[in-house]
């Protein structure tokens, strides 16, 4: 929205964010908004949808987001004022683009940190079912709150951190998988022996025929929720021609490793009818084969996933608000830094948010009902911001063939996956509608729009006196 502009000597200005994230960061910060709270709290329900055929889903969803990956990698390096895909959606489509982008940005990472704090909550339940669930959700948006208002690079280290934990302990539980696969470890727990037949002995691949198999779509959609997240660190990246295009190249493998292997691993050590939807089946699965210790100790790292991807969404909501307010369409107080540079005011507003989304524990009957409406909420919205994305990707190519052509990092196909990514993302809606869970949020979720529609008609004036302040020939 607002330009970066870079001082003569490569120097950031004071007023600007901080190039704090290294290549590693960036990295990390692509590995952990790819494993989130999605594939460890909801592939429980995606398995119990579509059985099996579960992973065929995940490969097909991964491999159109990393399309969308790459439009947005293209457009964000075709201009490296950009500080975000919200800047970019303002430049490209226009003021309206921006400000619906950025809002609806803001408010995606607000639901989602609530499902994040809502799955915590349900982990330590694990350890401590006498504690009131709403305790575990305060204390932890604090934490994250307290560290992120210290610096960019702290938050870095937080995400490079958590992200390796669950690098760890996805590679431990394919190690674990293919080790009782092939010494044939049965349960003393629930008998069954652990085997690769698992997957098609219990009612073939496609047990609940093509229903099931889209079924699956709507709920799986949300573990890939954050793995845009490198769109918004370009601003803080202290090399982002090289960092952005390697770690959403990496996209396609880390879908292969982290997605199909875990869940394989998982379906061979427990038929996948035996898996409880209502819960983590990364924990459940070393509960049922009796092996308690290792239990509490994937229960601790699915916990630090549900940490990490709530950490994320804190510093992206901040940025999000930061621009928004830079350019007038928010409080003005948002676009100011502290003398860290962190837009602490944005933190602290999105942290409230979070804290009052997370009353959704009191209200709802279960945690796995309150978990199901919030990530229904976000897919929704989420789809909207991918969407805009590709619709960015195609008016930049009629608008600016003469940046395409320059680009070193390109979409591959172009206009025909742009087209295709698109139509994909329209028969996610569609299949959300089928749902009852996920019908709801669709349903519910256009208020938001008309909310942004009221809001944007009132604050359009600040926004065009800025933009005529602030043009530079």
């Amino acid at each position: 929205m607002s330009e970066h502009h870079v001082n003569p000597d490569g120097q950031d200005p004071p007023h600007a964010l901080k190039r704090g994230l290294s290549q590693r960061h960036i990295q990390l910060i692509a590995i952990g908004g790819a494993i989130g709270t999605g594939l460890f709290m909801g592939s429980g329900k995606t398995i119990n949808l579509a059985g099996p055929s579960i992973v065929f889903v995940y490969m097909i969803i991964g491999a159109f987001i990393y399309l969308a990956m790459r439009a947005m990698g293209e457009l964000l390096l075709s201009n490296l004022r950009y500080k975000s895909f919200m800047d970019m959606a303002e430049d490209i489509i226009g003021p309206w683009a921006g400000f619906f982008v950025g809002w609806t940005y803001w408010f995606c990472w607000v639901v989602t940190g609530t499902a994040d704090v809502i799955a915590i909550a349900s982990y330590f339940h694990f350890w401590f079912p006498a504690i009131s669930v709403w305790v575990p959700s305060i204390l932890v948006v604090l934490l994250i709150m307290g560290l992120n208002l210290v610096s960019v690079n702290l938050f870095g280290e937080m995400e490079f951190w958590f992200a390796s934990i669950k690098v760890m302990a996805i590679l431990v539980i394919i190690a674990v998988g293919v080790y009782m696969v092939l010494t044939g470890f049965t349960s003393s727990v629930s008998g069954h022996t652990a085997s690769v037949a698992n997957l098609w002995e219990y009612g073939g691949w496609f047990p609940k025929g093509a229903l099931g198999f889209f079924a699956g779509f709507q709920i799986a959609l949300f573990a890939f929720v954050g793995i845009e997240l490198i769109g918004t660190t370009a601003a803080e990246a202290k090399d982002p021609e090289t960092s952005l295009p390697k770690a959403i190249n990496t996209i396609p493998y880390r879908i292969v490793f982290f997605y199909v292997f875990a869940l394989l691993a998982i379906m061979c050590i427990t038929p996948w009818s035996d898996i409880d939807s209502q819960s983590s089946p990364f924990v459940n699965t070393f509960v049922a084969v009796g092996v308690p210790a290792a239990a509490s100790i994937i229960n601790f790292v699915v916990l630090t996933s549900a940490a990490s991807s709530a950490n994320s969404g804190i510093y992206s909501t901040s940025r999000m608000l930061y621009g928004l307010g830079l350019v007038g369409v928010a409080p003005r107080r948002f676009g100011r830094l502290s003398s860290r540079r962190v837009p602490a005011d944005g933190l602290l507003f999105s942290c409230i948010c979070l804290l009052l989304g997370a009353s959704m524990l009191i209200i709802m009957p279960t945690i796995m009902s309150a978990f199901t409406i919030m990530t229904s909420v976000s897919s929704v919205c989420f789809v909207f911001i991918w969407s805009m994305i590709m619709a960015a990707y195609y008016v930049y190519r009629k608008k600016h063939p003469e940046r395409h052509a320059a680009s070193k990092f390109r979409l591959p196909g172009g206009l025909f996956s742009c087209g295709a990514v698109l139509a994909f993302f329209i028969g996610i809606l569609v299949l959300m509608a089928l749902e009852h869970d996920t019908r709801m949020a669709l349903l519910a979720t256009p208020l938001w729009f008309i909310v942004l529609g009221v809001g944007y008609y009132c604050s359009r004036k600040n926004h065009i006196s800025y933009r005529k302040e602030n043009t530079r020939p």
